[in-house]
């Protein structure tokens, strides 16, 4: 249609993915800070589109300082000046891409989408994986090409099958306050969460079959969810780590989720940023 020339903005989702290590998180922060959000380099390359309004994105997942993206997602809606047809969804990813060459951000693809979809509300589910290095007596034994990007816990092997059992009481919905760090949004945020999947699985190395000598082994705890709460995943993985560990028995998982408090997570269990990837976005 002509009137395309003069109608409003176009509204895209993007997916994109990105190294985390960087990063204060995915989120805008204050562009002064000695280490900014995956956010602000998103929207400093749209500025090159030369909108003819700043360009602003909505995304879907939050992820915190040192978590990686396979694949997130965000919404946004770019208005050009009279005349300018919109962008087709490869144009907008390869421009994006193009000023975002310096960064571990990446671009996936970008699709059309109607002015009234949101990438956060109109998500049906999410995917992390948590990566987990075993046989590691020595953090120093972690191969340099997996640094920041896996969680060699320490104290010898881990009794998978025990994690495996105390993984199913995560399982469907429930209160999940024992799970979720406290943050300023917790007073406004539901506790009630439900998980459709929780898996823990061999997994492979990068480059792992070039390395002869390891007694190295990499486990992946996967879990799919609607949505989740501030630092719920590194929470659960944390708990059980601790039961592979035998600090903890697969039923005081149970235990803690009925406790509903998050005080009463035991200190220091928590899994730490840099295993941890947001796998995907359903939508």
């Amino acid at each position: 249609c002509p009137a395309e020339m003069v109608c409003g903005p176009a509204r895209y989702l993007v997916f994109f993915q990105y190294f985390g290590t960087r990063y204060s998180g995915v989120m805008e922060t204050k562009s002064d800070q000695a280490v900014v959000g995956v956010q602000n380099y998103l929207e400093k390359a749209a500025q090159h589109l030369t909108p003819s309004v700043p360009i602003k994105f909505h995304i879907s997942s939050r992820t915190d300082t040192g978590v990686h993206a396979l694949c997130n997602s965000a919404h946004l809606d770019v208005q050009r000046a009279p005349g300018r047809p919109h962008f087709s969804g490869e144009q907008l990813t390869q421009s994006l891409n193009y000023h975002l060459r310096p960064e571990p951000i990446r671009i996936l693809s970008a699709h059309r989408v109607a002015s009234t979809f949101h990438a956060r509300f109109c998500a049906l589910s999410r995917t992390y994986i948590y990566r987990l290095l075993l046989g590691c007596a020595h953090h120093s034994q972690v191969p340099v090409f997996e640094r920041d990007l896996c969680w060699a816990p320490g104290g010898g092997p881990l009794d998978v099958s025990a994690m495996q059992e105390a993984a199913q009481f995560l399982l469907g919905t429930h209160d999940f306050s024992t799970f979720r760090s406290l943050n300023k949004e917790t007073p406004f945020r539901s506790p009630v969460r439900t998980i459709f999947q929780v898996d823990i699985r061999p997994s492979s190395g990068f480059l792992a079959h070039h390395c002869e000598h390891s007694g190295l082994k990499f486990w992946e705890v996967k879990f799919r969810g609607r949505s989740f709460l501030y630092r719920q995943v590194r929470r659960m993985v944390g708990a059980l780590v601790a039961v592979g560990q035998g600090k903890l028995a697969p039923h005081h998982i149970k235990e803690l989720l009925e406790t509903k408090d998050a005080l009463a997570f035991p200190p220091n269990f928590m899994a730490p940023p840099w295993g941890l990837f947001l796998k995907s976005v359903e939508y």
